[in-house]
This record gives C-alpha cells, sequence and structure tokens, in this order.
C-alpha cells in the first residue's frame, strides 16, 4: 500500500476576512472531494490571507496515487483566489 501527503501551502492576496478564505477553501475542498482523497486546514487556521493544506490518498499502485495528488495539484494552481506558496509531495 501505497500512501501519498501533498502539502500545500496557499496564500489569498485578495481576502480581507476569515471569512474570504474559507469561502474559498470550501469551493476547493468540494471540487477535490471527486478525488477521493482527504482534505484538512492543517496550518495558519487564524490567518486570513494563509493556510497549509494536508492532503491525503492511499492506493496499491504508486502511479496512482501521484496521478490523483498531481490532479489536486493542478486545481490548486487554477484557483483564481489563492496562489500556491509552497508545495510538497512525499510517499509513505
Amino acid at each position: 500500500m501505497v500512501v501519498g501527503v501533498l502539502t500545500l501551502d496557499l496564500f489569498f492576496p485578495h481576502a480581507r476576512s476569515l471569512k474570504d478564505k474559507r469561502r474559498v477553501l470550501h469551493g476547493f475542498k468540494d471540487r477535490v472531494r471527486r478525488y477521493n482523497v482527504a482534505l484538512a486546514e492543517t496550518g495558519f487556521q487564524d490567518k486570513w490571507q494563509r493556510s497549509r493544506l494536508g492532503v491525503v490518498t492511499l492506493n496499491s499502485q504508486q502511479a496512482v496515487v501521484e496521478e490523483v495528488l498531481a490532479r489536486v495539484l493542478a486545481d490548486a494552481h487554477g484557483l483564481p483566489e489563492a496562489e500556491v506558496s509552497g508545495e510538497e509531495i512525499r510517499f509513505v
């Protein structure tokens, strides 16, 4: 079994409140659920222009895990309201 962990650091340049940030994150979480991943905000919960997300998926084949995490990462890069300021993929 291969477990893949994607850590994303996001920056929200136009957010003026936590409510703005959470609105964007909620939409992103809804979009990536179709990939059957677990996602949680793991850092900067009290900062309204930053967020750290942890995304996890697992499969018996590493290629499938890599493909799923690449799709999530592509969706993150496609967010018009946020910029990806950091990313890291690890396999366990």
